[in-house]
């Protein structure tokens, strides 16, 4: 378990105030700012517990006074890095603890650091450790959802925002003056940890658009970068792993439209304030973690048998894996020119 931030890595600054325990996935986390602006728009700057891939995230933003690492699957697993984590927070004296994840490794957290005031989602098993139990919205975004644990008066919600620097800003736009890339290119997210959120056809989609195109992802989607480089060549451009968290959210913000999955790089693009076409195939924006802004656009299939699962299983139940492989390229196509400025749509060919 490590520490970081405003505080220091043994800062006791959070005595008395509160530790929000998230510890999802890295979309889950970028959706949890707003309720950390909320939170600390009344008490001041939180501290939060999460993974170490997702706290380069929330490391220096404004509503953060500290980020503690914990590592679950990795050095803090187990019994012993619970409890090791739980005296940790023990020790600091938090009065609150928001608990937006689901889980009863987050409920026992907060029991193990004997903080008194734990709120948490009613309805799932954990909020038997909770002290407040919070009804949990079944419709709308999820960003409403969360801000519901930090209590009335927390709407209209704040942004999705990373509070990035100048130097995110800086690592990206060197990137891309290397590659001799301006701002405006199309920003593609074909990666996924879920096999059946992964839309097959991004290599298609580059060799349609006319356009620069960076490929976003971790070095996991490099296999798939690499596919959708070698379908347009010259102008597509992987920064699968080559960047930071934070400077790939500072590339997006550079992009004139990103096209992505249901998966963390939609979320990001949120944060960036770029317009999304986002591909829904297991999953269904009904669902509450679709993009927000007024410029987005969401596609999918319409069947019986969507939407399968809360994530996306690895592999379709029933085989056929239609909900993504019956969207064509050319609605994808037509829903990037829909974004575009009109300049940059004479360069898209809507017919390929």
């Amino acid at each position: 378990m490590r520490a970081h931030g405003r505080g220091g890595a043994g800062a006791r600054g959070g005595a008395g105030g509160t530790v929000v325990i998230q510890t999802a996935f890295l979309g889950d986390v970028v959706l949890t700012t707003p309720l950390l602006s909320a939170l600390a728009r009344r008490d001041g700057p939180v501290d939060v517990v999460t993974t170490p891939a997702a706290a380069p995230l929330l490391e220096g933003h404004p509503a953060v006074r500290r980020v503690i690492r914990y590592d679950k699957r990795g050095a803090d697993a187990g019994l012993a890095g619970l409890w090791r984590l739980g005296a940790a927070l023990r020790r600091t004296g938090y009065r609150r603890a928001v608990l937006p994840h689901r889980s009863w490794r987050s409920a026992a957290l907060a029991l193990l650091a004997d903080i008194p005031e734990r709120v948490g989602f009613a309805g799932a098993a954990p909020a038997l450790a909770y002290s407040l139990r919070v009804p949990r919205a079944r419709e709308g975004h999820e960003v409403e959802r969360l801000l519901a644990l930090a209590g009335p008066g927390a709407l209209p919600a704040p942004d999705v925002a990373l509070g990035l620097t100048p130097a995110d800003r800086a690592a990206a736009d060197a990137w891309l003056a290397a590659r001799g890339i301006e701002p405006g290119f199309v920003a593609l997210a074909p990666g996924s940890i879920w096999g059946t959120k992964r839309w097959p056809y991004y290599p298609d989609l580059a060799a349609a658009l006319g356009r620069p195109i960076v490929v976003i992802g971790s070095r996991d989607d490099a296999e798939l970068a690499a596919a959708v480089v070698a379908a347009a060549p010259g102008r597509a451009h992987s920064a699968a792993g080559a960047l930071d968290l934070r400077a790939a959210a500072a590339l997006l913000g550079r992009a004139s439209v990103l096209v992505t999955n249901d998966s963390a790089p939609l979320h990001l693009a949120t944060a960036a304030g770029t317009p999304v076409v986002a591909l829904f195939g297991p999953t269904v924006p009904a669902q509450g973690f679709g993009p927000r802004g007024a410029a987005d656009r969401t596609l999918g299939v319409t069947l019986g048998c969507r939407p399968c699962s809360a994530h996306g299983p690895q592999a379709c139940p029933l085989v056929h894996h239609r909900c993504m492989r019956d969207l064509p390229v050319e609605q994808v196509v037509r829903a990037v020119a829909a974004t575009a400025t009109p300049e940059d749509r004479l360069a898209i060919r809507p017919g390929h």
